[in-house]
C-alpha cells in the first residue's frame, strides 16, 4: 500500500489538473502541530505568484476540486493560503485494523526495484577497528536494511584496503620477525603494524626486503601470497566478531578489496588514454577533469603503480557491468568528497556509468566533550572494540537496576543490546553530514532520544501482554479510536513508510530514528492518559491493538536501524 503522504499526493495533484491545468508540485509535508492537522498542501503559496491570483483564491479552488472519498476528514485554508489537511479518524482504524496482521505493516515493496550497490565499512588491514570505522560501518548497514526492506536489491561491498606497497613492508617484517607465524604476530595488529612501519622508516636494508616484496606480492609467488592470506585472515578474524556485535549484515562474501580489482588497472588506464582523457603530466598519467588549470585525477604514477583512484574506477566499472548496478552509494568520511567528485565524473565522462547513479554519502566526525576527534585520555585512537567493551559494561548497572531479577546470563545479554544499541543509536540519530559531541549520559539515558528509551518503551508494551496473559491483539476488529492520544498515536503509526522513504531518498537514517522517537513518546502520553489492562471491554481489547501495532512497528523501525529489543529490561 503507497503511504499516505503518496496518496495524498497524487490526491492534490489531480486537483490541481482538473482546476488550475497545471501538473504542479502540490508541496505536501507532514503538518508541525496538531492545530494544523495531519498535513499541509502549501501549493497555492507558489501557484498564486505563476497564476497571478492571490494564494488564498488559489487555495479555493484547489479544496473544491479535492475528492475526499472518505479518508480525508476535513480541509482547511489557513493564513495566506496554506491547506491544513485531517485525515479522518474511521478512515485510520479502518487502515491499521487491516495491517495488524500484516510483518510488513502495510508497507508494500516498491514496483521498480534497482539493484543498489552500498560500499561501507572498508576495515585497513593489519590494523584494528578504531572508532573512526563505526560510522560508515553502521549508517551503511542501516541504509543497506532500509532500501532492502522497500524491495531493492542491494549487494553490500566492503572495500578493502588489503592491497599496496604496504604490505611488502608488512610481509618482510613477518618473514624477518623470530618464531613467527602469522596467527602470533598479529595477536596486536596495531602494534605489529607500528613495529614493521618504524623498521621501514629507519632500515635501508629492511626498506629494499619490503620493496621485494611488493615485487613477488605482485607477481603472484606462492610463499608470499600464502603470508598476505593469512595477514588479511588474522584481520578478518578481528573485525568480524566487531560486525557480529554490532547487528551488522557483513560477511566474507561482501568483501571485495583492492586486491579483487588490482587485475582490472591496467585495462583502466588504456581506456581512459584511449578515449582521450588520460594524459600524461609530469611523468605521471591523469585525467584533467576540473579543467588544465586545476590538479587532475592521478591514476598512474611516473614510476608506474596506481592510486586510489584508479582502483575506484576499477570498483565502478566492474559494479555497473559485472554487479548490473542502478545505484552505486559510498559511506565514507566528508574528507574523501573531492575525490569521489572527480572519480564519478570521470567515470560518466568515459561512459562508463551514463545511467547509473553514481552517490558519495559522506558523513561527519565524532568528537568528545572537548570538540575535538574523539581519542582516549592518553590521546590515543579509541579502538572500536573498547569502546564495545565499555558500552556494555556501563549499561550493566542500568539493567540490573530495572530489573534485579533477572538471570545474571540474561542481564548480560540484554546489557549487551542495550549498551551496543546506545552507541549505535547515539550515532545514527544525528544527521548523517553533521560532527557530533558522543556523550555516555546522552548515550544511555532511558528518557530522550536515546536507544534504551525506545528499547524500555518496546518492553513496557511486552509486559502489558504479560500481564494479560496473551502475545498479541486479541482481534484487529476489535480497534476504535475515542480519545486524542489513541488517535494521535494511531496516526504517528501510518507514517513508517514515509520516514523509510526518507532515508532510502536521502540516505540518512537519523529520519527514521526522529520517527521511532516520536512514537515512543505519542505511546507514553497514550499510556499515561489511557488505562490499558483496567479499562473495560471492549476498550481495554481496542487499547491492545494499539499497544500490539506500536510494539511492531518499534521492533520493525529498530530491526531496520540494525539495533536489538528486548523484551524485558
Amino acid at each position: 500500500m503507497p503511504t499516505i503522504l503518496s496518496q495524498l499526493r497524487t490526491t492534490f495533484q489531480n486537483a490541481i489538473r482538473n482546476t488550475l491545468n497545471t501538473d504542479a508540485d502540490p508541496l505536501l509535508v507532514p503538518a508541525t502541530q496538531e492545530k494544523f492537522g495531519d498535513y499541509q498542501c502549501n501549493a497555492a503559496m507558489v501557484l498564486a505568484k505563476q497564476l497571478k491570483l492571490k494564494p488564498r483564491e488559489v487555495a479555493e479552488k484547489i479544496v473544491g476540486s479535492v475528492r475526499t472519498e472518505g479518508w480525508i476528514d476535513r480541509l482547511e485554508i489557513a493564513g495566506p493560503g496554506f491547506i491544513n489537511i485531517f485525515l479522518s479518524p474511521q478512515w485510520v482504524e479502518s487502515y491499521l485494523r487491516s495491517v495488524v496482521n500484516d510483518p510488513r505493516l502495510g508497507i508494500e515493496p516498491k514496483s521498480s526495484p534497482e539493484t543498489v550497490v552500498v560500499d561501507y565499512s572498508g576495515p585497513n588491514i593489519a590494523k584494528e577497528m578504531h572508532v573512526g570505522h563505526l560510522r560508515s560501518t553502521i549508517i551503511g548497514d542501516a541504509v543497506s536494511r532500509v532500501l532492502e526492506f522497500l524491495g531493492d536489491k542491494v549487494i553490500r561491498q566492503n572495500h578493502l584496503g588489503d592491497w599496496g606497497t604496504q604490505f611488502g613492508m608488512l610481509i618482510a617484517y613477518l618473514k624477518s620477525h623470530p618464531g613467527g607465524s602469522a596467527d602470533e604476530s598479529l595477536s596486536d595488529l596495531e602494534q605489529f603494524y607500528r613495529q614493521a612501519k618504524k623498521r621501514f622508516d629507519e632500515d635501508a636494508e629492511f626498506q629494499n626486503q619490503a620493496r621485494q616484496m611488493v615485487v613477488k606480492l605482485q607477481s603472484g609467488d606462492p610463499d608470499v601470497i600464502l603470508v598476505w592470506k593469512s595477514i588479511v585472515q588474522a584481520t578478518r578474524s578481528h573485525f568480524q566478531p566487531i560486525y557480529q556485535r554490532l547487528q551488522v549484515l557483513l560477511t566474507q562474501e561482501h568483501e571485495r578489496g583492492e586486491s579483487f580489482y588490482n587485475p582490472m588497472l591496467r585495462s583502466v588506464v588504456d581506456d581512459l588514454k584511449q578515449r582521450g582523457l588520460a594524459v600524461e603530466s609530469e611523468g605521471a598519467i591523469g585525467v584533467f577533469v576540473d579543467g588544465p588549470d586545476k590538479p587532475p585525477l592521478i591514476i598512474e604514477k611516473s614510476g608506474g603503480g596506481f592510486l586510489y583512484g584508479t582502483t575506484d574506477l576499477a570498483a565502478i566499472r566492474y559494479r555497473v557491468n559485472e554487479l548490473q548496478a542502478n545505484r552505486i552509494i559510498y559511506f565514507t568520511d566528508s574528507r574523501q568528497s573531492q575525490h569521489f567528485s572527480q572519480v564519478f565524473r570521470v567515470a560518466k565522462q568515459a561512459g562508463w556509468a551514463e545511467r547509473v547513479s553514481l552517490e558519495h554519502a559522506p558523513f561527519g566526525t565524532i568528537l568528545g566533550k572537548d570538540n575535538k576527534p574523539f581519542k582516549t585520555r592518553s590521546g590515543d585512537t579509541v579502538k572500536l572494540k573498547d569502546l564495545l567493551d565499555e558500552a556494555e559494561e556501563r549499561a550493566y548497572p542500568l539493567v540490573a537496576e530495572k530489573n534485579p531479577d533477572l538471570p545474571e546470563t540474561h542481564k548480560r545479554e540484554v546489557a549487551q543490546a542495550v549498551g551496543i544499541g546506545a552507541v549505535k543509536y547515539s550515532d545514527l540519530s544525528k544527521d548523517r553530514t553533521s560532527d557530533y559531541v558522543f556523550d555516555w549520559d546522552q548515550a544511555l539515558a532511558l528518557n530522550g532520544n536515546s536507544a534504551p528509551y525506545l528499547q524500555y518503551a518496546h518492553a513496557r508494551i511486552c509486559a502489558i501482554f504479560r500481564k494479560a496473559q496473551t502475545s498479541g491483539a486479541s482481534s484487529a476488529q476489535a480497534l476504535h479510536l475515542q480519545s486524542p492520544q489513541e488517535i494521535k498515536l494511531a496516526k504517528h503509526l501510518l507514517r513508517l513508510g514515509e520516514a523509510l522513504d526518507q532515508v532510502a531518498r536521502e540516505l540518512k537514517p537519523h529520519f527514521l530514528c526522529s520517527y521511532l522517537y516520536d512514537l515512543a513518546t505519542s505511546f507514553s502520553h497514550f499510556y499515561e492518559h489511557c488505562p490499558v489492562l483496567k479499562s473495560e471491554e471492549p476498550t481495554r481489547s481496542s487499547r491492545l491493538v494499539l499497544c500490539h501495532l506500536t510494539a511492531k512497528t518499534l521492533a520493525l523501525g529498530l530491526d531496520l536501524l540494525g539495533i536489538q529489543h528486548p523484551e524485558q529490561m
